[in-house]
């Protein structure tokens, strides 16, 4: 039951925000308050937000977007206009019902049609619903226009009394720049509350959702500003006051929401107020003589058709990235971008391509190798086995069977199919080439559209497919060989766009692999190996691979000590809509979102109490490769708004777009094994480091045991705390 109120409130006090593209609740709140100015007014749009959401809910529209207040918000705004304009009466109430009907069927249908192209539908519901009733109303007699506005001062002191009368007339008469009065006003208008209280408070709101976000209100409203001083026109008018909130919402969208903040996105938001400011004064003029209002129909069209061309490109440009996954904050949208694309922005690129092999291969010719990896076939890779004093072969190496390469299996990199083969070449004897039949024996295997992998120099007769065979990746193939233009045994190993065996080469990376150099382990993600370098597929732990293994329903339960008092905590794993698996917390309903690879596990994402433990938990385990390799560290980034504070990172908001000066670092580190051929414990030891400008601090370590159980325990020590998890049976 109290889940379900928190989600009506919530929908409620989000559908205010949420036409800022925002559900901080402060935000909302300020904006409530601000509806409230005039109460009939306050009390339309509520009744009509209450309304749209009933609607939806019992049509069975996604809670999910009925919560954050989707089908709400443009029901608030018309309901608002309603109450605005017209004397409180029984009928006006019938109206406001079926005026926030309508504009949920039109929000449907228009999120139906723009939804396919991946467009939002911003206000354009509002603008529909509210012309047809404000035309189909000039006809409804027993409607009395609202002449409140000449009494406004009597609402408010029903509201607050006299003090806030004092407050209200204060502030409205407040002596400020005509420029920034007029940015306040026009932030007023957006919710019919044409006065500098209205603007202040909503400008405040503003600041606490995002200082982004506020930064690109005044960039916006200032741009238009000048612009309008330099054609002659007076921004200042009430004409133009009233509709000024075009290009502040334009600026907040294209500068900061559904583009990730940058100065390009900065640099757009400014060439497109004028374009802007043209639209809004033509279509003032064309619906002046409609007796309507243009109301937001600039920015929306500005807005849409932006982003609209936007997703036409053919290539993308560095610094203007459309948001892919919203978090309706301008920081989070840039600094979830920035960390996800070092993280994991080469994986959504690159199609994962593992090595052709079992066991530790040295790269005797890398990309621009000096013998025959030249010009157009410069991205290429030659293997072969060295033995621990650095030879190629036992004993003599008279013979090509000497040779520790000759006879291995070849496995497939990836998935795919059987493009072209070629069997009936002879292997050569050692020193000698065969530059007829240059590749020797090949498998060509088509794993994409445009991408393919050739192996080459293999065995004569050794090949175990056909060609059209699908094959899964580290399925083997065939053996190492030594025909073609080989005067040794080796595997030569490429990717190319075009099916052929004798296609120009790509530099592509290897989605993991280990290099081992002097006995020290480096893990590598999405890289290209190179020469000399002695390189391995990873090998899962099978310890840590079922420690990791979180299915949808599995449920963890630790007991937590801080020294002076223990509790339990319960955890489940779930999946959302979209597909995205994460650990929630049974108590304070913390989300921890993950991603698993059979390789690599990482945290991605949290959302929730930074107190409970499964803050600590995620932190402790953002970054885990899957095999076990001892001493080996793993790096990797964390988001400045999980181990910041709120107050630390304020000053940074205002200047992330064009650097970042709060940083944080994760490294994780293989402690020890009991067994290497069949683990029974296995000690991580990981820890967190903040970095302001070069400056360095430990934020916290921490100290985990993997056993049979998973991960049995987990020692955590920050500067003020010391917790101890113990898993339970």
């Amino acid at each position: 039951m109290k889940e379900k109120i928190t989600s009506v409130l919530n929908s409620i006090l989000n559908s205010y925000s949420q036409i800022f593209f925002s559900n901080n609740k402060i935000f909302a709140g300020l904006i409530m308050l601000v509806s409230f100015f005039d109460v009939f007014a306050g009390i339309a749009g509520l009744l009509s937000i209450v309304i749209a959401n009933l609607v939806a809910y019992f049509l069975g529209f996604d809670r999910i977007k009925i919560t954050k207040g989707i089908y709400g918000f443009n029901a608030l705004l018309v309901g608002i206009g309603i109450g605005i304009y017209y004397q409180p009466s029984y009928l006006l109430f019938l109206i406001l019902a079926i005026s926030a009907i309508l504009t949920f069927l039109i929000t449907i249908v228009i999120e139906g049609i723009l939804s396919k192209y991946r467009l939002p539908f911003l206000s354009i519901p509002f603008l529909l619903a509210f012309w047809a009733i404000t035309l189909a109303t000039s006809q409804f007699t027993a409607l009395g226009i609202s002449q409140r506005w000449i009494y406004a001062l009597n609402d408010l002191y029903l509201l607050g009394g006299q003090d806030l009368v004092d407050l209200y007339l204060w502030w409205n008469e407040i002596p400020i720049f005509l420029s920034l009065k007029a940015y306040f006003i026009s932030l007023g208008a957006i919710f019919f509350q044409y006065s500098v209280l209205a603007g202040i408070l909503i400008s405040l709101g503003i600041l606490i959702y995002s200082r982004i976000a506020f930064t690109l209100s005044l960039i916006g409203f200032y741009a238009a500003y000048l612009f309008y001083n330099l054609i002659g026109a007076e921004i200042t008018e009430i004409t133009y006051t009233y509709i000024g909130f075009n290009y502040i919402l334009s600026s907040i969208a294209i500068g900061g929401f559904f583009l990730i903040p940058s100065y390009k996105s900065y640099v757009w938001t400014i060439v497109l107020v004028p374009i802007v400011a043209v639209l809004t004064i033509s279509s003032s003029i064309i619906f002046y003589t409609f007796g309507l209002s243009v109301f937001s129909l600039p920015f929306n069209i500005i807005v849409l058709s932006f982003l609209y061309v936007l997703k036409l490109r053919l290539s993308y440009g560095k610094g203007l990235n459309e948001v892919v996954v919203q978090h309706n904050s301008p920081e989070k949208n840039l600094s979830s971008h920035k960390i996800a694309n070092v993280r994991f922005g080469k994986s959504l690129v690159y199609i994962p391509i593992k090595l052709p092999f079992w066991g530790e291969w040295t790269i005797s010719q890398g990309h621009d190798g000096d013998y025959t990896h030249k010009k157009e076939w410069r991205h290429a890779w030659d293997f072969l086995i060295n033995d621990e004093d650095g030879k190629q072969y036992q004993g003599d190496g008279k013979n090509i069977d000497d040779y520790y390469v000759y006879n291995k299996n070849v496995l497939a990199t990836a998935d795919g199919y059987i493009n072209d083969i070629l069997d009936d070449v002879k292997d050569n004897n050692l020193g000698e080439i065969n530059l007829e039949q240059n590749w020797g024996n090949t498998i060509v295997i088509k794993h994409h559209e445009y991408l393919y992998s050739k192996l080459s120099h293999l065995k004569a007769g050794s090949l175990k497919i056909k060609k059209g065979e699908f094959v899964k990746q580290g399925q083997v193939i065939a053996q190492c060989g030594n025909s073609g233009r080989s005067p040794y045994p080796h595997l030569h190993f490429q990717l190319q766009v075009t099916p052929y065996i004798g296609s120009k080469t790509i530099s592509y990376p290897i989605s993991h692999f280990i290099t081992k150099e002097k006995n020290k382990y480096k893990f590598h993600y999405y890289e290209i190996p190179s020469e000399n370098e002695v390189v391995s597929n990873i090998q899962t732990n099978e310890l840590l691979k079922n420690a990791f293994n979180f299915i949808v329903g599995k449920k963890l339960s630790f007991t937590i000590s801080d020294g002076l008092q223990e509790r339990d905590v319960n955890w489940e794993i779930k999946q959302d809509f979209y597909g995205n698996s994460y650990v929630e917390c049974e108590t304070s309903k913390s989300k921890a979102f993950f991603i698993n690879d059979g390789v690599l596990f990482s945290f991605k994402h949290f959302e929730g109490d930074k107190k409970s433990f499964l803050y600590q938990f995620m932190l402790s385990l953002y970054n885990v490769q899957l095999g076990f390799y001892v001493n080996m560290k793993i790096s990797d980034l964390i988001s400045a708004d999980l181990i910041f504070k709120n107050y630390q990172r304020l000053p940074q908001d205002f200047v992330s777009p064009f650097f970042t000066y709060l940083k944080g670092n994760y490294s994780l580190n293989y402690v020890s094994n009991d067994d290497a051929f069949s683990s029974t414990e296995i000690v991580l030891g990981s820890q967190i480091e903040k970095k302001i400008f070069n400056a360095s601090t430990l934020f916290s370590q921490s100290t985990i045991t993997i056993t049979s159980k998973g991960i049995d325990k987990i020692y955590v020590e920050s500067k003020n705390q010391k917790v101890t998890a113990k898993r339970n049976e």
